[in-house]
């Protein structure tokens, strides 16, 4: 199974919470919307009813979506793996060697990085360069990230 199929298990969490939000919010507003604008008259020269089928074939795609990969994806619960190295939904702070600034990152699945938002944390693909160089670092070593900006060393300093 390639890395891209795997989430955490608070991803997962937030990734069906979006579903949810979807589904008994976000498409009852825009039910109503759709509703109120077809009571406006002539549908053919009626802009906010198109707009609010528009809106309809956009929630409706992105719950579709959302379900089918939430079907296909492996959860993982990182709460027992061990802090010797970078590995998947764990928690390291590194430092660019050239730059000396230091940065929490989390390596996390490719569908929950629109989820993930953590004060002073960057979430980082499985599938990114950064992701890619950080996973099985241990402290003290260097990570060398090959970026189309060039390349970047970061050195592990902590994992959690």
């Amino acid at each position: 199974m390639s890395l891209n199929q795997y989430i955490t298990k608070d991803g997962m969490e937030k990734l069906q919470k979006r579903i949810n939000f979807l589904m008994n919010e976000d498409r009852p507003d825009m039910l109503r919307a759709l509703v109120h604008a077809r009571e406006m008259g002539d549908l053919s020269e009626n802009a906010e009813y198109k707009a609010a089928r528009e809106r309809q074939r956009s929630i409706d795609s992105e719950i579709d979506h959302l379900r089918r990969r939430a079907a296909s994806l492996k959860v993982i619960d990182t709460a027992t793996f061990p802090k010797d190295m970078v590995r998947f939904g764990l928690y390291c702070l590194a430092e660019e060697i050239d730059t000396e600034n230091q940065q929490w990152y989390r390596v996390v699945g490719v569908d929950e990085l629109n989820f993930h938002q953590e004060e002073g944390v960057m979430a980082v693909s499985v599938a990114a360069p950064v992701g890619q160089a950080l996973l099985g670092k241990k402290p003290g070593e260097t990570a060398v990230v090959k970026a189309p900006r060039g390349e970047r060393k970061l050195k592990i300093l902590e994992i959690k």
